[in-house]
């Protein structure tokens, strides 16, 4: 499946693109916040994560019975498509779980002579639509969704269930996150694995419906993070002022990989994240993947084949290690 080759290299030694992982560690706070709660591991967490929830659901200005939080947004979604997913429509290219986890689904291709822009004013949603999904920023094209025509989405299409899907909105892009309590079928997932550089606490939360809400919280783990996850959570929201200039710090280092890529004649779209779209043709992105993988650097190609097989989706790492992924691609191209 493409979403566990998604997932490869956690023992490759060398310079990982594959992923969208925060190059960044986890800010000081959230280090020392989780190892200072280590002792204390042979306790469970609050039922329900409740410090953590409460932080979110003040943050986020929403009810604290509509957050769920779970190991991961990725366990969040598998749930909802499982509840939701019998007919999705997806706006493609998109994150490549969903085709692999939708029972059946339909979709709106993304135009690349367009840099991938999209208003979704102009979304058509098929009849019997169970779930309709927004990535925003999307996934893997790094750009945003003008997100003014959701209520009016919402309100044509009160029997589907829209899903906007913000795994990093840490980034850029408008949260709709406080829309939820307004919107019955409006489900928002997050993730701090990303912006918030905490992959490997696996941490993730949705806000739902109430009733969804209640579903999930009622058949989970009452217990669903690991309690220094819970610390390194709580001490990366209560420090979300670093989060912002890091991200903007990783956006400088995207867009200067894309314009050395630029200069090697590579075709690259504009991005809001700190990943972007490469087109490498007339090279093949999969044989030249493999011949960047003899050299030490992980990358993987896009494999959407209306797109073409010289797409791939590039990743900023640390400014040394993009230098070195650029001089192998000086030689490749």
């Amino acid at each position: 499946m493409s979403s566990i080759i998604e997932k490869g290299g956690a023992s490759f030694r060398g310079i990982k693109l594959l992923l969208c992982e925060n190059p960044l560690p986890p800010i000081e706070e959230a280090i020392e916040a989780a190892a200072a709660v280590l002792p204390d591991s042979n306790y469970y967490t609050e039922p329900y994560s409740a410090p953590l929830r409460a932080l979110i659901a003040r943050q986020l200005s929403v009810p604290e019975r509509l957050v769920h939080i779970n190991a991961g947004s990725e366990l969040i979604l598998r749930q909802l498509f499982q509840r939701l997913g019998q007919r999705v429509h997806l706006l493609s290219p998109t994150y490549v779980l969903f085709p692999e986890i939708a029972e059946s689904w339909t979709e709106t291709r993304l135009p690349p002579g367009n840099d991938f822009a999209f208003d979704l004013g102009e979304l058509q949603i098929p009849a019997g639509t169970t779930l309709a999904v927004i990535v925003n920023p999307n996934n893997p094209n790094g750009g945003t969704f003008d997100m003014a025509p959701l209520p009016n989405l919402l309100e044509r299409h009160p029997h589907t269930h829209f899903l906007v899907d913000e795994a990093f909105i840490g980034m850029a892009g408008q949260s709709v996150a406080s829309w939820v309590p307004r919107y019955p079928n409006l489900i928002v997932t997050r993730t701090l694995s990303k912006a918030h550089s905490l992959a490997g606490f696996r941490v993730g939360y949705a806000v739902l419906p109430q009733a969804l809400a209640d579903e999930f919280n009622a058949r989970n783990d009452a217990y669903p993070l690991a309690r220094p996850s819970q610390a390194a959570a709580l001490a990366t929201l209560e420090h979300e002022n670093k989060i912002v200039e890091r991200a903007a710090r990783l956006k400088g280092w995207a867009d200067a990989l894309r314009m050395e890529l630029e200069g090697l004649g590579v075709k690259t779209y504009p991005t809001q994240t700190y990943f972007f779209l490469a087109d490498f043709a007339p090279h093949d992105a999969a044989e030249l993947a493999e011949k960047l993988k003899a050299r030490g650097i992980l990358i993987k190609p896009l494999n959407d084949a209306a797109l073409g097989p010289g797409f791939m989706r590039v990743t900023t790492a640390l400014p040394e290690d993009n230098a070195r992924f650029v001089a192998a691609l000086k030689e490749l191209l």
